[in-house]
Formats: C-alpha cells, structure tokens, sequence
C-alpha cells in the first residue's frame, strides 16, 4: 500500500547556532551595503534567490526545507553550509524536535518581523539561549547577540577603512571592548575582499624591542607570512642603507606590490613599545612615514593601518614624527544606560524601567567587561542583583578574579601601590607621576572628572581603599627599611 506524503515530513531546519550564524552574516552585510538599515523578507529572497514563502519556514525553526535551500541561503552571505548548522526533520522526530526547540509555531498563523532582528527571538526563547551562554572572558564573538554597538564608532571605521592609505586608531583601557570591535572591523574588511594581518605585539620577543633591526625583520616576517607570500627576507633587505628604509622597500615594492587587494595591518597592545622609548621613537616615526607617503605612492594606499592601544603615550615623541596625532581617532566610552538596558534585554531581563540598570551602574559604571560578568551570573547563577551588589561591596563577590587580578599587578609595583593608594584617599584633584598614571590607566584602574584623578568606578573604590589600607603600611614599611 502506498504511504501517504502526509505521514512523512522530511527536510532540515536550522539550529540556533545556525541561526546565529546566518543572522551573523545578515547584519553585517546590511552595515556594508544597506547603510546599516535592515533587509526586508522581500530583499532577502532576491539575495537568496528563495521565496518569502520558504524564508518564513526558514525562520520558524520547525518547518523544513530542502539542502539545497540552505546551502543558496548561506552561500548569499558568503557562508559555507556546515553539518551543525542544520538538523533533520521528519514526522518521527517532528513531535520531539519541536518540544526541544520551544517553536511549535505556525508559518500561516504567525509572520515574522520583516527586519528579522533576534531581539524577538531572545525574549520568547530565553530558555534556547541558556546553553550558548558561556563566561564572558575575552572579546565578544563575532556571532555572538551580545555585543553592543556604541554609535557612530562601528560606521566610522567601517567607513574609514576603505580609504586608500588610512590610519584608525583605537584607544581604550583594557576590556573596554577594543578587541571585539577589531574583531568586527577584520570581518568587514574580509567582506570588502581586503586581507587581514593581525599583529599582537605582546607576542614579540623582548630581545627584538631592543633591536630595530630585529623588530623590522620579524614584523615583516610575519606580514609576508599572514598573507601567503614566501617571506624571502634575505634576498630583500639591504643593511647597508639601514633597516628603516629596508623595511619600507620591502613593504611597498615585495609585499603590497605583490598584493592585488588592500592589506589591513592591525597592531595590538602597541603600548608594549613605550617601555623602550628609543625603539618607540624609531618605530612609531616609521609608521608616520608610511601614512604620509601613501598620499603619492600607490602600493602605500593599499595599506590600511590599524593601531591598538590602552593610553595616552607617555613616551616623548616629535609632534611631526607621531603616528598619534595622524588619521581617525577612536576612543571607546563606557556603555551608556541605554546600551545597558539593551544587553540586559539581550540575556533575556525583564529590566523595563532604569531601576536595575541604575543600581547596577552604581557599582561598576559603564564597565563593558564587569557589566557583561554581572549579567552572566543574573541570568545563569540564580543570584539577585541586591545580592550581587552586597557581596560585590563586602569582598569582591563575583568580581573578585577580576579584582585578584588587578592586585596582583599593583603588588608587583610599589610606585604604582603608592599612586593608587593616593587616588583612594584623594578628596581633591591631586598629581601623579606620568608613567604611574598612565600604568594605571591603561589597567582600567582610573578615570577622570575634569581635572580630578578617580577610581574607575565605586567597586574599585570600595575594594581597593580596604585592601590598599594594608598596602599602604606594608609600601611606608618597606621605604624604611630601604
């Protein structure tokens, strides 16, 4: 007896990791080719070359399409369909999947928002996100629905890298997000087919920041390697005329010259450098120079340069041989309330007035990194934020590895116990050492209200003056024994 079509439902639907992946991709090419305004039901279908009606059963999650379907949906956003993107439906599981997923949704019933935001999606399945919450340590994910834009920065440098021969540069204390907004400006220039070298310069030998030849030579030894070419540094580096000219040669006329498409050079941590205040010198002038002759030269215009640091320099340097005061600047401020009130949302808190959101800005600030931790442990640890903030106060709470941290490197450094012992205890604006000062802001230890020097937020505050009454005896006892 033949076997009825409506007993057997075949075909794939997407996972959330999938989802994620695609939506991902969707939001970043409407940043690159839509002036950030989202594509319609109507616009994806063209792009995907499916119907509105398949697109709908796409996105409930528990109606199944075909592989070839999926694999026209990802290819149209420049993705490669993998096997965890998709599971197989069909009528034996159907029951089953649908009661996992929390979807039973009907495709006739129920249309989807056109701007197809995962804002719907994170407030009526909370429960589905809880598994892809890990601890949030590092940069934010390039998929991941809680990275939070702070306008205008993700247009301005989206729209700067494009320029022929531009300078970014990015300075913000440590995880204030600098990292995943790099993170996020690769993505788009790997969209605009650029080729991406990221170099972090706390992986650089010590001994080469005592050395600009050996500095030079392992930059451009890793730039060759990052973008396929055979480095050959030997046969293209001329001592003779010294390794800063060697250097640029071998950048214009063996790498770039060789490169059809621009290249986006990212130096991360470049504070590293000013502890070597001659190397810096040497180094930073040379990157000036670069900027300054990609105005005539055309292999220089395809270098786009992407400079990554905590502080303020501290190092002198010549105004007119600075790469400091050169390109498009980009500082990263503290998470408006807004802003938080929007992650909040994104982790599935019902916080509709500011009332939390104040109370938790009372204690951290803008922080991106210590708000991030505190919304983690709300949603996956069953803590209330009034307990959060009474254990935060009394000794660290859920802070205190990040606090750890942070006292360990003071300890490691009795001029800086010394400065921020002042700062604690300052009741008005007072004056530190330039190095110290910037130590501490580049740890995130500090801010400022004008001219005042404060901590960076009321934790930092509360946990340091408790901890630093100690430090403070232990640093007048160790000067008199000196």
């Amino acid at each position: 007896m033949k076997q009825s079509k409506s007993t057997r439902r075949r075909g794939l639907i997407l996972t959330i990791a999938g989802l994620k992946r695609l939506q991902a991709s969707i939001l970043t090419m409407e940043k690159v080719q839509n002036n950030g305004h989202r594509f319609t039901l109507e616009d994806l279908g063209d792009r995907m070359n499916v119907s509105t009606k398949t697109l709908n059963r796409l996105w409930s999650l528990n109606t199944g399409v075909d592989q070839k379907t999926l694999k026209l949906c990802f290819s149209a956003f420049n993705l490669e369909l993998r096997r965890e993107d998709y599971t197989i439906l069909s009528e034996s599981n159907h029951t089953e999947n649908s009661q996992t997923l929390s979807l039973s949704l009907d495709t006739e019933e129920q249309k989807l928002s056109p701007s197809l935001s995962l804002d719907s999606f994170v407030t009526q399945h909370h429960n589905l996100l809880e598994n892809l919450w890990s601890y949030p340590d590092g940069p934010v994910a390039l998929d991941s629905p809680f990275y939070v834009e702070r306008p205008p920065i993700e247009e301005l440098v989206y729209r700067e890298i494009i320029q022929p021969g531009c300078v970014i540069r990015i300075r913000a204390p440590r995880e204030m997000g600098k990292t995943s907004l790099v993170v996020r400006l690769l993505a788009f220039a790997k969209m605009q087919g650029y080729r991406p070298v990221n170099v972090n310069c706390n992986q650089i030998d010590s001994s080469c920041l005592t050395d600009l030849n050996k500095l030079l030579r392992s930059l451009c030894w890793q730039i060759a390697t990052e973008l396929g070419i055979d480095p050959k540094l030997d046969d293209n580096w001329d001592e003779e005329i010294g390794c800063k000219l060697s250097c640029s040669v071998y950048l214009q006329s063996y790498l770039l010259n060789q490169s059809k498409s621009p290249v986006v050079l990212v130096l991360n941590e470049v504070d590293r450098f000013f502890e070597y205040p001659e190397i810096a010198r040497e180094f930073f002038g040379l990157l000036r120079s670069w900027y300054e002759e990609a105005r005539q030269d055309n292999d220089l215009q395809k270098l786009r340069l992407v400079v990554v640091y905590s502080t303020e320099v501290y190092v002198s340097l010549d105004i007119n041989r600075s790469p400091f005061n050169i390109g498009l600047p980009i500082r990263l401020p503290e998470f408006t309330e807004y802003q938080v009130k929007y992650l909040a949302h994104r982790h599935g808190l019902d916080w509709t007035s500011n009332k939390e959101v104040k109370q938790l800005m009372s204690l951290v600030g803008g922080h991106p990194a210590l708000i991030r931790i505190a919304l983690y442990y709300l949603c996956c640890q069953g803590i209330t934020l009034e307990e959060l903030i009474q254990d935060a106060i009394a000794n660290g709470g859920i802070y205190r590895y990040h606090l750890w941290r942070h006292w360990a490197i003071l300890q490691e450094n009795p001029s800086l116990v010394k400065a921020y012992v002042e700062v604690v205890a300052a009741k008005q604006s007072i004056s530190l050492n330039p190095i110290d000062t910037h130590k501490l802001e580049s740890l995130g230890l500090i801010t400022y209200e004008g001219d005042r020097i404060l901590p960076r937020c009321e934790l930092y505050r509360a946990y340091f003056k408790k901890q630093l009454g100690v430090a403070e005896f232990e640093y007048k006892s160790l000067q008199k024994r000196a």
